[in-house]
């Protein structure tokens, strides 16, 4: 029991730690975008279901020393295809087709390990079965996902911060040797009880096949549970950032609705699940539409988090009561894992090509209140079936219709108001019509996700007008107000928005912008005319703006911006000292870096002081939030502006406003490509997050 327990855990363990890790090595390549994280998600369940298909296949076909066999075999391939870090050659060339070359990337890095070790819970616990005649293997299936629920958490409070992301690669490829290992040693029992051409045998139970509906449910439940696990993670981190702490929190709520389903059938009861699924339901019908325009999503993501967990807990729980013999258990966790990637392939493929926004979100939540409905019907021991219970079947019939148009209703009003929206691999962009009814007040802005990303207005008098976060009172006008303000300057801005920062353009003047997403050069360029009205010479250079830079010649910038920082997912590879050593190649001497780093969530300043003391820039903050006047256009900011030419810093349009620095912690520290730490600059109230914890 002990080998098969500790194999089995430590496999799970190595299965989940390498998901954040791997990802964290390509999302600074993608643009640092949520999508990165579900589009790893579907390769993972994808995996996970060929990983249960071959211990499906295993165990059927093969006699209990071939099994060994072939699972050693495959085990040492995947040792020796260690290491699973990407190179250089696999960073992408532009933007197009992201999802298919991250896909393709961690087939040829991760494809063999991961699918080896995706095979870990139902073939060992098949083997166990074997080996262990009448014991239930199931608990088995709980200690597992206790092992995925450790090594998740273990991650973004102990690994990231503690050790470099090599580090971590290394350290992971020594824990998959020692899984051979253990897997061995298990192999090494299952020899010595079987015969040599003896077929595999688990006992049989004396049970009938389960019926196509029941087959049906354990595809549809499992799917369910995904589709709001990614659902609900792309909406957080769409909001917040895209960081392993968030991909963590829902992932770990989903694995522990499997551990206390599958740990026992005492943990999961009807009458005391269904009902707080109900009301959780109907509260996220009533807040769902208060997102967008929430100050805080704290509340919000609190019940999101908590609607999900206690989904996953009714749809897990109806699949363990759905459970067969022991006999049947490989092509059992086959259909689970097949729900689970279908889930996955929905939400990551099929969504944004059929919802204009985070649609599936709304379907994912219908589909549980609909397979609910659907295993009470097929249960025919369930009260609502019997007497007056068929009354309350009854009232829940008619309940369902009102969901769904409830849900549609919110969907649909969520796109008022907008002129298009347009969803791709990077978000979200929505651009809205304000004030239509005032000629001087009328506006467009573009929204990514809950954040605006710039306006403009329409009237000709004030269509050229810096606007937003780029007003005459903000960090960069002022800046820009002050160095070389006659012209003849070039500037490179790393995020184009709406193209709002050209308006500050002079004649003689270059401006060239670095935008990873195809939607919104397109909108900047067709619906928006900042760029066209601009006097200064205007250049658009598409993909990673760090990828980009890497490979161009020196620019020799008087002025970088680095405008990809409010609210939203921040690309964190953006903030390093390596991008730092990057932006200072295409700098002038007597030039300025000038970040926006106005954020909900997170507290970046601490960051970009650190590096700034580290390559030796002083560095000045300038708060315009008491100037905000969103009615007229002026939008709260924080700029903090970097220069070695200190003339520059001391001229009074900066000078006079500039905000007194404080201390920040010593444990904030500047951040490199192998390592950095968003979970302690984490915002809340009343400051970072691990200062407000301290201050409590």
């Amino acid at each position: 029991m002990f080998a098969f327990s500790l194999t089995i855990f430590w496999g799970a363990c190595l299965l989940f730690l390498v998901q954040p890790l791997i990802a964290r090595f390509i999302l600074p390549w993608f643009g640092g975008g949520p999508a990165v994280w579900t589009t790893c998600m579907l390769f993972f369940q994808v995996l996970l279901l060929g990983g249960y298909a071959y211990a499906h296949f295993s165990i059927s076909r093969l006699t209990p020393r071939r099994q060994v066999i072939t699972h050693l075999c495959l085990l040492a391939l995947a040792v020796a295809l260690l290491p699973i870090t990407p190179g250089d050659q696999w960073k992408p060339t532009d933007g197009s087709n992201a999802a298919g070359h991250i896909l393709l990337l961690l087939l040829a890095c991760l494809g063999l390990p991961y699918l080896v070790l995706s095979a870990t819970g139902p073939l060992l616990q098949a083997w166990f079965s074997k080996a262990n005649p009448g014991v239930s293997p199931y608990r088995l299936y709980a200690l597992s996902n206790i092992g995925s629920l450790l090594a998740l958490l273990v991650y973004p409070f102990v690994l990231e911060p503690q050790l470099a992301r090599q580090a971590q690669a290394n350290w992971w490829s020594v824990g998959l040797a020692l899984y051979a290992g253990l897997a061995g040693w298990c192999g090494y029992k299952v020899w010595k009880s079987a015969g040599a051409d003896t077929k595999a045998a688990i006992a049989d139970d004396a049970e009938e096949a389960p019926s196509t509906s029941r087959q049906l449910l354990w595809l549809a439940l499992p799917a369910c549970g995904v589709m709001l696990l990614l659902a609900i993670t792309n909406k957080i981190c769409q909001d917040i950032a895209v960081v392993p702490f968030l991909w963590v929190l829902p992932l770990s709520l989903y694995l522990l609705s499997f551990i206390i389903s599958f740990d026992s059938p005492r943990w999961y009861h009807r009458g005391f699940w269904l009902p707080l699924l109900a009301a959780l339901l109907g509260m996220v019908l009533y807040n769902l539409d208060q997102a967008e325009s929430h100050p805080d999503i704290t509340p919000l993501a609190t019940l999101y988090l908590g609607t999900l967990f206690v989904a996953c807990m009714v749809c897990h729980g109806e699949v363990f009561r759905l459970r067969p013999g022991a006999s049947r258990l490989t092509g059992y966790y086959l259909s689970i894992s097949a729900g689970g990637a279908a889930g996955g392939l929905f939400v990551a493929l099929v969504a944004p090509f059929v919802f204009p926004d985070y649609f599936e979100l709304h379907l994912a939540l219908f589909l549980t209140a609909a397979l609910v409905l659907a295993v009470l019907r097929l249960d025919t021991s369930c009260f609502l079936q019997q007497g007056r219970g068929r009354w309350g079947w009854a009232v829940l019939l008619l309940l369902l219709p009102g969901f769904a148009y409830g849900l549609f209703d919110v969907a649909k009003t969520s796109l008022s108001g907008s002129l298009t929206v347009t969803r791709g691999f990077y978000g979200v962009l929505k651009v809205n019509d304000n004030d239509a009814s005032s000629p001087e007040l009328h506006h467009l802005t573009l929204q990514h996700g809950a954040t605006i990303h710039g306006l403009q207005y329409l009237a000709p008098e004030k269509r050229t007008e810096p606007s937003s976060y780029y007003t005459s009172t903000s960090g960069v006008g002022r800046l820009l107000r002050a160095h070389k303000p006659t012209g003849d300057r070039r500037i490179g801005a790393v995020g184009l928005g709406c193209g709002t920062l050209a308006a500050w353009g002079r004649k003689g003047d270059t401006f060239r912008f670095y935008e990873i997403n195809d939607d919104v050069a397109r909108l900047a360029t067709s619906t928006f005319t900042y760029l066209k009205d601009s006097k200064a010479k205007t250049e658009l250079v598409m993909g990673d703006a760090r990828l980009r830079m890497e490979g161009e010649p020196d620019q020799q910038y008087d002025v970088i911006i680095l405008d990809a920082f409010s609210s939203d997912a921040i690309p964190v590879h953006l903030l390093t000292l390596e991008a730092f050593a990057t932006y200072q190649r295409h700098l002038k001497p007597d030039g300025a870096i000038v970040v926006h780093v106005s954020n909900r969530y997170l507290d970046l300043h601490p960051v970009v002081y650190r590096i700034a003391e580290k390559i030796g820039f002083p560095a000045i903050t300038i708060d315009d939030n008491d100037t905000a006047f969103e009615d007229a256009g002026f939008y709260g900011s924080d700029w903090i502006i970097l220069s070695r030419n200190r003339d520059l810093l001391q001229q009074p349009l900066l000078l006079d406003v500039t905000k007194e620095t404080v201390e920040f912690p010593a444990h904030v520290m500047y951040w490199t490509d192998e390592r950095s730490d968003l979970l302690s600059i984490l915002a809340s109230e009343e400051g970072s997050f691990l200062r407000w914890l301290q201050g409590r």
